[in-house]
């Protein structure tokens, strides 16, 4: 025995998906997607398309309604008759309700089409356009709406009622992504959009990050590595590239085992000859502070800030404590000159400091609390671990009072190592050009939430490429939409998305339905609309 139903679903995204489902006995032959719905509106309007599809043409009222939108606007989007229905169509309060009627109306369908409109939008602002891949662009867009894998990246499309495309579209573009250099293409696409670009000199933040993948083996490209959440699957690492602002410039992939320090000459010198910059100023974290790191760095013809270890500053400092002790002007600036480097390879380096009231108090609560559990481990009641002010001598454990004493001397203080002569920048701008790496892991914070780069599934390198690349994409199209309009990718497609249009069915004529926008729908694409 055949049988025919509608039945609703709750989807991973929290919408609920509306199919049409044909079971034969108890085994179900066939699922038809609907739609899915984020309001009670957008349900009413799909269940009603559902039972057109389960019992086609018995769905025609002379008045029926073909939209209940509960009258709560600020809860969900309405749907306004007036500019789009033809003569004989009318709208009508009813029980507290906007009841949307139709002579004769059937709903087909609903779409984000003010979404869908202002990502691709986006996507051609940026000049993506000029990779001409239908099937990369739906990969890419897909992904800011809702991260998922690239076979259900249809449905996603479906969801919105987006343009369709075929799964096998989709892993044709992945293929084409390392043949025709996709990512170098959308490189120089960045470069030209960032307000970073003018002319021969730059000056670009990077950082490194790793992305996991879920299955155990190795091989030449995914290693376990230092993994700074302590896990021990196979990796690989992703070495990142943003302008001052913190959108996206460069990326490229490494061997899950590969040191930190030497990817960034690999990443510079690409970028540098891509878009023939002559003068470049890169900043990066103290992880990338090594004697041999620096000079390899300005061997390669950049300059450089980075951040500085702490424990030098004593030496660095002598002069000053010597004559103030630990007395400093809140945000005071000092500068000293530090060799680096030993034999042929020691040069002098220039090194900026800052003292800050505000540091100084993070420190000192810092420190008081490493001092509690060194004091716990001395009496016994806590078990020794990676504790710092601890001191052993013998059998008898201690706090080691004069290793505290330094390190309250040091609260407040930061330091930045440069090879920029004090002409070409004073240590003010130094220290503001490296307080802007934040970009760079807000912009790593988006890739993995937001967009969910990881963990990775595929196994191929090309395919690891693509999907990078895809993430790449979205995540300047992300950075740009919340710089034009300062709201989070996040919020953006969160509101964007529940703002339906409703087509119907009248008289064999097919109209458009425009949702009556939110507040926070109609000021986004206001500020979209005139850069502020």
């Amino acid at each position: 025995m055949v049988s025919r139903f509608v039945r609703k679903v709750r989807t991973a995204s929290g919408a609920v998906a509306v199919q049409v489902v044909t079971r034969r006995g108890r085994q179900v032959e066939h699922v038809e997607h609907v739609g899915s719905a984020h309001t009670d509106a957008e349900l009413e309007l799909l269940l009603v398309a559902a039972r057109e599809r389960l019992f086609p043409g018995q769905e025609v009222l002379d008045l029926g309604v073909v939209a209940v939108v509960p009258a709560r606007m600020d809860e969900v989007a309405d749907w306004t008759s007036e500019p789009r229905l033809p003569l004989g169509a009318s709208t009508a309060p009813a029980g507290g309700r906007r009841v949307v009627t139709a002579a004769g109306g059937r709903v087909v369908g609903t779409s984000a089409d003010l979404l869908w409109s202002v990502l691709t939008s986006a996507y051609t602002r940026l000049g993506f356009d000029v990779l001409g891949d239908e099937g990369f662009r739906a990969m890419v867009l897909a992904r800011i709406v809702e991260p998922t894998s690239k076979a259900d990246v249809v449905r996603v499309l479906a969801e919105i009622g987006a343009p369709p495309v075929g799964v096998r579209t989709l892993f044709r573009s992945l293929a084409r992504c390392q043949a025709r250099d996709y990512r170098g293409q959308l490189a120089t696409a960045c470069w030209a959009h960032s307000g970073a670009a003018d002319g021969a000199a730059a000056l670009v933040l990077y950082d490194v990050t790793t992305l996991h993948f879920e299955r155990g083996d190795e091989d030449e490209l995914r290693r376990v590595g230092m993994s700074k959440e302590h896990r021990v699957d196979p990796q690989v690492q992703v070495g990142l590239l943003v302008d001052p602002g913190g959108f996206p410039l460069e990326v490229h992939l490494f061997e899950g085992n590969k040191a930190e320090t030497t990817t960034l000459i690999p990443v510079l010198t690409a970028f540098a000859a891509r878009h023939q910059i002559a003068d470049m100023v890169v900043v990066a974290d103290a992880g990338m502070l090594s004697a041999a790191n620096l000079n390899a760095i300005e061997d390669a013809g950049f300059a450089f800030i980075v951040g500085s270890r702490i424990t030098k500053a004593p030496y660095d400092l002598a002069e000053h404590f010597e004559r103030h002790g630990n007395y400093f002007t809140d945000g005071q600036v000092l500068e000293s000159t530090r060799v680096m480097g030993t034999g042929t390879g020691a040069r002098d380096r220039r090194v900026v400091y800052q003292w800050k009231f505000t540091r100084e108090q993070h420190d000192n609560k810092a420190i008081n609390a490493m001092v509690t559990k060194a004091e716990k481990v001395a009496d016994g009641s806590r078990p020794l671990r990676r504790d710092r002010f601890v001191k052993i001598t013998g059998a008898d454990k201690g706090v080691d009072w004069d290793l505290v004493e330094r390190a309250r001397q040091l609260a407040g203080l930061k330091g930045y190592v440069t090879n920029l002569p004090v002409s070409a920048m004073d240590g003010a701008a130094v220290i503001s050009a490296y307080h802007d790496l934040w970009h760079v892991e807000q912009s790593f914070r988006m890739t993995k939430g937001d967009l969910r780069a990881r963990p990775v599934f595929h196994h191929q390198r090309d395919a690891i490429e693509a999907h990078l690349s895809v993430v790449f994409a979205a995540l300047a199209i992300a950075r740009h939409l919340q710089d034009a309009t300062g709201v989070s990718i996040k919020k953006i497609v969160q509101t964007l998305r529940t703002q339906r249009s409703a087509t119907i069915t009248i008289n064999g004529q097919r109209l458009t339905l425009e949702p009556d926008l939110t507040d926070a729908a109609s000021d986004i694409r206001r500020r979209l609309e005139t850069g502020h």
